[in-house]
């Protein structure tokens, strides 16, 4: 007998899953785990032009900070700079630290309850790594901002969950 395939496998539509805890968007506006890392869009502390795209790979915690247009970020060493840091912050109150730390293959022991806990658990090093995919999917989020607003679908958007239903359960 065949196993019964998951169910978020069978359904045009996933669980959005709600934020840890409430965040300010001004200093990160995007983080998301996805491609096998923790990655997102810092902005600078110097210049409100310039912004970094920054990310830590699961699982050998390599790191990587850079500018938009791939020059590599002054205070990226032999450690994470201050825009690895607050990515990190930011990725635990969006997602939790316990959901970091399992998507990173983070060893924890114990309780995690900052960012910081995670960065001190973990020893990878920097790695350059391309920029573009990761600006372009947040300049794609920033976009949907400017839609005006309409009850019509928007066709990029068509696999979201719908937020009515008929009576059949079938999402309008």
């Amino acid at each position: 007998m065949q196993a019964a395939e998951p169910a978020w496998e069978v359904r045009s539509s996933a669980r959005v899953v709600p934020p840890a805890r409430p965040r300010k968007l001004a200093k990160v506006p995007f983080v998301e785990l996805a491609d096998g890392r923790l990655q997102g869009v810092v902005s600078s502390g110097s210049d409100i032009e310039r912004v970094y795209v920054s990310s830590f790979s699961a699982g050998d915690h390599s790191f990587s900070c850079s500018t938009n247009n791939n020059r590599p970020c002054g205070g990226l060493g032999g450690y994470p700079c201050k825009h690895l840091h607050s990515l990190m912050d930011e990725a635990v109150v969006q997602y939790g630290a316990d959901r970091v730390a399992r998507y990173l293959r983070v060893e924890v022991d114990d309780e995690v309850s900052s960012g910081a806990d995670l960065l001190r658990r973990m020893s990878g090093a920097a790695e350059r790594t391309p920029a573009a995919t990761v600006f372009s999917r947040f300049l794609g989020h920033l976009a949907y901002l400017e839609q005006p607003g309409s009850h019509e679908p928007v066709t990029e958007l068509h696999w979201f969950p719908a937020t009515g239903s008929t009576s059949s359960g079938v999402a309008r």
